[in-house]
């Protein structure tokens, strides 16, 4: 006992020293932020403050538009009730029982790490109120590895979210030329035809200016999603004579198992859109309730469906489960999707063309707000991610192997991984010893799941190239 307790003094005092954040430093911040909302207050007359945290969002967060709890919600809903829930089935047929838990832990563990990532964002005063001093995740990294490698955290964290952010866009190319391919066999219609006229169709996202309108398609693409869950789950239920029931196995397949890790982790990713939907909502303190209900939504609907469409098809559930329906219906039903992944491409497009314009062009905000029209070298930017994204999808073999690797590479880390280690670092003096044992435990799970779910994903894709 006495060696344990030496041990865990010792890594304590190491973390303090190297890698908790500096609670003098922070408090700093928090004086200056107080000094810059007074000036505010005294210069602008029409600035209003919220009890839960401050609006020090620089130029840009002051003149966008600010969105409601429940546009916030349906922009969550969009992101973790996407298109690729159609890939859950197959994914829960390859790891067996252990993927229903996987949907059901994943999606706790998902809300619990965007609830401490957001809260990485305050900081409290001598008084305990807390205050935004922190924007963006990239922020969150420049201040846990200050030490380490000051301002290299923030922009390796900026390169991750657009990668994710770009294979999601990538993933719904690819899933809307399938779906309009299988929704009209009658036509001659080529791959690249049909990728060809999703990316014409996608082209008028070059001109989406702010989140409100990015909010009112998800809230439309949320819509057309339940559609398509219940007429799947209705076609399910009047299957049910001819249900197959042993569908799943306990006997698990490692590869496979890796693969569909992957893919349910990264169905519930939405932490990189977390901190500015935060930041735009007008009730800051209702977040915390609005990602509760979302997921807990998720999870219900997600299992369900998984289990209805094993116990319809069993073995023969395809990595696409609406190739799985008669003709007639898999053609409505495809029409509903190509919709639905249309109308969820501009919410991971505009936040990668957010990112990439405030991190390297940098222009003048206020500039940016008083024109009627995005500038030239906006719509340039943008045009050069959706003819990126485009041509990308034309070289991808298959659909489940690409989502796994992306949820293997960056949905774990940026799910799991950072939001973990970022809370420990700047919370460990306000953490019990409870808080500190869960977030090592997400810590070590994030590592995991990334690195085996990369190595197997590598090999399929590999292996699905050589046999193209």
């Amino acid at each position: 006992m006495l060696l344990v307790e030496r041990v865990r003094a010792q890594a304590g005092l190491f973390w303090m020293t190297h890698l908790s954040s500096d609670r003098e430093e922070n408090l700093s911040l928090v004086q200056r932020d107080d000094l810059n909302r007074t000036y505010r207050e005294n210069t602008s007359p029409s600035s209003s403050q919220s009890e839960h945290s401050d609006d020090h969002e620089g130029e840009t967060q002051h003149t966008q538009p600010k969105i409601t709890t429940w546009e916030a919600g349906w922009n969550i809903t969009n992101a973790i009730q996407g298109i690729f829930v159609l890939g859950l089935p197959y994914a829960v047929l390859q790891s067996g029982y252990t993927g229903l838990l996987l949907l059901v832990l994943s999606a706790l563990l998902c809300c619990y790490t965007g609830k401490i990532l957001i809260s990485c964002l305050y900081e409290e005063d001598e008084v305990g109120q807390l205050h935004r001093i922190r924007h963006t995740y990239a922020d969150i990294a420049d201040a846990c590895w200050s030490r380490l490698c000051p301002r290299l955290g923030g922009k390796l964290v900026n390169v991750t979210q657009v990668v994710e952010l770009m294979m999601t866009c990538i993933l719904y190319l690819v899933v809307s030329s399938n779906l309009m391919s299988n929704s009209f066999p009658f036509l001659p219609l080529s791959p690249v035809t049909c990728s060809t006229l999703t990316f014409l169709t996608l082209m008028p996202c070059m001109l989406i200016r702010d989140l409100k309108v990015v909010s009112r398609l998800s809230f439309l693409c949320s819509l057309v999603h339940f559609l398509i869950t219940f007429v799947v789950i209705g076609y399910c239920l009047r299957q049910a004579p001819r249900w197959v029931y042993g569908g799943l196995r306990l006997a698990v397949d490692f590869d496979g198992f890796l693969v569909a890790t992957g893919v349910i982790i990264f169905s519930y990713t939405s932490q990189i859109f977390l901190p500015t939907l935060e930041g735009c909502m007008e009730e800051r303190g209702q977040f915390g309730g609005m990602m509760d209900w979302t997921h807990v939504l998720a999870c219900v609907l997600k299992t369900v469906f998984s289990m209805l469409a094993l116990l319809t098809w069993g073995e023969d559930t395809k990595e696409v489960v609406s190739d799985n329906l008669p003709p007639a219906l898999r053609m409505m039903v495809n029409l509903c999707l190509l919709a639905k992944a249309l109308l969820s491409y501009p919410l991971p497009f505009f936040s990668a063309a957010q990112l990439l314009q405030t991190g390297v062009l940098q222009p003048d905000a206020a500039q940016c707000e008083r024109s009627e029209a995005p500038e030239w070298n906006t719509l340039v930017l943008r045009a050069s991610l959706l003819l990126l994204s485009f041509i990308m999808a034309l070289c991808v073999p298959r659909f489940s192997l690409l989502m796994g690797l992306t949820g293997s590479v960056t949905g774990a880390v940026m799910t799991l991984l950072l939001p973990a280690l970022f809370h420990l670092q700047l919370k460990w003096r306000q953490m019990s010893a409870g808080g500190k044992l869960l977030d090592v435990v997400i810590l070590g799970l994030g590592c995991v799941c990334s690195l085996a779910g990369v190595i197997r994903c590598i090999r399929a894709m590999i292996h699905a190239f050589t046999n193209t």
